[in-house]
């Protein structure tokens, strides 16, 4: 039998997390911009928990924003979806099943435009959610003149001046509106570019006013691990013990962070659904979450990287299961990285709160993340997440930060390789791995003239002098000869054994 509301009363709640009857008598607050699996892993989870828990009490209604598929799905399942949340909490390994109700209904804006703009009708609609893609917040001038805009923005801006006509430009009719697009300040600039185009559409004054005061942009952070769609093999396996078919069962870590940077009051009465769980961040500056993210999750990935493939470890979790390994992750973070960002805002006590959650999450069986991804464009990550780490260590260090040059020696190594046809290549306990980076000509030129170790002092390459500090390249290029003797998994392990006795 297909998942749907009349299904529900027959299913086992031992099982599943089942939404009440009661919840589909809730009015439509939001409308969301994109079906994607990170919204329906990530914000419409809270929402749903939160309505469960009497706290928000209001669905959404999707706006289906490209041309591929339809609504079928939504429709037949009467915008009801499973969510399988798998991974490790605290050292634990979990696993939690819940049926999600917070979808009303969901609407296709090329061809159900005009009923996505009643919604701009309804007192009760206050927030406005999105993750149309990077891509998705950029100013196409030619929608200040459509009837039917294409882009993102312009789609805002219609549906908000529809509202400002309907309620006469009232104070109440403001909107709250959370982009959660992977770019810095998200929020800033789609206020940016709806403001442009009302002006390119030469909207009065007032508008501006109403538009620039009386709703809320919220810049926003989001963090969750949402795989998607299970292998056919698992879905089948899903449905079998659960007792029902989903088209749209999605799966996620238990990890979540929605930060919301807001200072309005208002606005933390109305996004009410941030009481529901504690993943649900209201601040009035949200970039001590960036930092922590960016330098203990991403910096930590980063560094790790090249010490993985060259280990021979294909995924994650493989390389998780290494004792070695988890002993170099843990320390990197530990001992080097929370020094450097436990400050201002961000006390020692979060900062190892949030390392520990990196382990969990990076533990996570569940979860395939394949090294060669986290390799991909690898040299800018290591002059945009390691780079600035590598800066401030020697602000307030004398001597080189060890585990980084090992993180920094095994990157060296990952990127030697041998030129073809179709680009570059590195070679690995006998196979052969494809290397995508921009700056793979640079490294190969310097790996052939012998001068890989004087590329940090190539500002073009990382964005600064590495060589500048003192030790740091010695380090480096100590590791370095040591990782192509030795091996990485051998190198690793004698490097840990001395620092234990030492």
């Amino acid at each position: 039998m297909q998942l749907s509301k009349k299904i529900l009363a027959q299913l086992d709640a031992k099982k599943i997390t089942v939404p009440p009857a009661s919840l589909f008598a809730l009015p439509e607050k939001v409308l969301q911009f994109g079906t994607g699996v990170l919204l329906r892993g990530l914000p419409d989870h809270f929402i749903d928990k939160a309505n469960k828990q009497n706290l928000f009490n209001g669905r959404i209604v999707v706006v289906k924003s490209t041309s591929n598929g339809g609504t079928d799905s939504f429709d037949k399942q009467d915008g009801l979806y499973t969510l399988l949340e798998r991974g490790v909490v605290d050292g634990v390994q979990t696993e939690r099943t819940v049926i999600n109700a917070s979808i009303s209904r969901v609407l296709s804006a090329s061809e159900e435009w005009d009923a996505i703009l009643k919604c701009a009708a309804s007192p009760a609609m206050q927030v406005i959610i999105s993750n149309t893609t990077e891509v998705g917040i950029a100013l196409v001038e030619s929608d200040a003149a459509a009837e039917k805009p294409v882009s993102f923005p312009g789609r805002v801006l219609c549906f908000l001046l529809e509202r400002y006509r309907v309620f006469n430009g009232s104070s109440e009719s403001g909107m709250v509106i959370i982009p959660t697009e992977l770019i810095v300040d998200n929020g800033t600039k789609l206020k940016q570019i709806v403001v442009t185009l009302a002006k390119l559409k030469g909207e009065s004054g007032l508008f501006l006013h109403w538009l620039e005061n009386e709703n809320d942009f919220c810049n926003s952070l989001v963090d969750c691990i949402v795989p998607g769609k299970l292998p056919a093999a698992e879905q089948s396996a899903a449905e079998k013990r659960l007792g029902y078919e989903d088209e749209l069962m999605i799966m996620s870590e238990p990890y979540r962070l929605w930060a919301i940077e807001t200072k309005r009051d208002k606005t933390r009465n109305i996004l009410s659904f941030s009481k529901c769980d504690e993943g649900v961040v209201l601040a009035a500056d949200i970039n001590k979450f960036r930092e922590l993210k960016l330098r203990l999750l991403n910096a930590t990935h980063t560094l790790s990287c090249g010490l993985a493939c060259l280990s021979g470890f294909a995924t994650v979790r493989d390389a998780m299961r290494d004792e070695a390994f988890v002993t170099y992750l843990s320390n990197l973070m530990l001992q080097e990285i929370i020094p450097l960002v436990a400050h201002g805002n961000i006390s020692v006590e979060e900062a190892n709160h949030f390392a520990l959650q990196v382990i969990d999450r990076f533990k996570n069986p569940y979860i395939e993340h394949l090294w060669s991804s986290i390799a991909v464009q690898y040299t800018s990550k290591m002059a945009m997440r390691v780079a600035p780490l590598i800066e401030k260590h020697y602000t307030r260090n004398h001597e080189a930060p060890e585990l980084m040059a090992l993180g920094f020696a095994a990157y060296l190594l990952f990127m030697r390789s041998e030129k073809r046809t179709d680009g570059y290549y590195g070679k690995c306990n006998g196979a052969d791995y494809r290397i995508t980076d921009d700056k793979a000509s640079l490294l190969y030129s310097k790996w052939q003239s012998d001068q890989v170790i004087n590329s940090l002092h190539d500002t073009a390459i990382f964005g600064a002098d590495l060589s500048q500090y003192p030790g740091f390249a010695e380090a480096v290029n100590r590791y370095l000869i040591l990782l192509t003797r030795s091996g990485a998994a051998n190198a690793l392990r004698s490097i840990l054994a001395k620092k234990s006795v030492a």
